[in-house]
């Protein structure tokens, strides 16, 4: 039978999948939304605490079903690197991460978040996949 954390973390890694899989749709469909998005990451105390902790608990979800997936080694790979990279961000100031966004913003025109579109959707969907 199983566990109730393996359960809860199957469905944040599905739920993330369908994140993704709902960005790439906003990235092909709405690009200049998608843009906006992006130009408001780290853009107040609120907005870049809450966008890290977030993070984590699609992180922990990776990590906690990794053992129940289709590809567990990879599963722990991105698991501990978003935990940690979201930790870090944590001591990060957040103008600088502020910063970051907007220049990411400048660089990916419409054109671009609709070319990458496609690789939002397909992780999204073998996120999907190697749990179920």
């Amino acid at each position: 039978m199983a566990h109730v954390t393996d359960i809860s973390a199957k469905w944040v890694v599905i739920s993330f999948g369908l994140f993704f899989i709902c960005a790439g749709l906003l990235m092909l469909l709405l690009p200049a939304k998608a843009n906006n998005i992006l130009r408001k990451a780290g853009s107040t105390n609120f907005i870049n605490y809450a966008e890290i902790t977030i993070r984590i608990i699609p992180a922990l979800g990776l990590i906690f079903s990794a053992d129940n997936s289709k590809y567990p080694d990879i599963f722990k790979l991105f698991g501990w690197f978003m935990l940690l990279t979201s930790l870090v961000l944590y001591f990060v100031p957040r103008q600088i991460h502020h910063n970051f966004s907007l220049k990411a913003a400048e660089v990916l025109k419409p054109l671009y978040f609709r070319l990458i579109s496609p690789f939002a959707v397909l992780i999204g969907a073998v996120l999907i996949y190697s749990v179920i």
